[in-house]
């Protein structure tokens, strides 16, 4: 059985899901849920975590993390973990990081499958003209977390 708990914080409402071994998923509002509401002692270190992320005292996050999804969107999660603190790439640049430079949309959809934001860094992904698009968390969260990262990007 998994186990949730939600935090208010910075940027609103975060759940943080764990399988009792690894992070599977956040998210950045209350959902309806058969887990077990628990706070556990990952619960507790991942919500450690994100909040020294907030506050700007930590660039990189330390978390079993598990995640799920097909293969493409796998590979495309695992370029977004190289993106460095404080940098955006572009879609473009992240399908051609793939070996695939058509897969624009490809990889927009596989961050919106992103079932673990801001530990995997979907938020670092900008648009090639600069501007932000798409964030599960919404453009404003989106804008908060480069903030925090002092990326000032709109």
């Amino acid at each position: 059985m998994n186990n949730i708990f939600f935090y208010e914080t910075e940027i609103g409402i975060i759940g943080i899901r764990e399988n009792n071994k690894s992070i599977t998923d956040i998210f950045f509002s209350k959902v309806d849920t058969n887990d077990n509401i628990e706070e556990t002692d990952l619960i507790k270190e991942c919500f450690k975590q994100l909040k020294e992320y907030f506050e700007g005292n930590r660039i990189k996050f330390d978390l079993p993390l598990e995640t799920r999804g097909t293969e493409f969107q796998k590979k495309v999660w695992d370029e977004l973990l190289k993106i460095p603190y404080g940098e955006t790439k572009s879609y473009k640049d992240i399908a051609i990081a793939i070996g695939n430079e058509k897969a624009c949309r490809a990889i927009g959809m596989a961050n919106n499958k992103n079932h673990i934001p801001i530990i995997i860094p979907c938020h670092r992904v900008i648009g090639s003209n600069g501007k932000l698009v798409g964030y599960a968390g919404g453009l404003n969260v989106k804008e908060k977390l480069l903030n925090i990262e002092n990326l000032d990007v709109k």
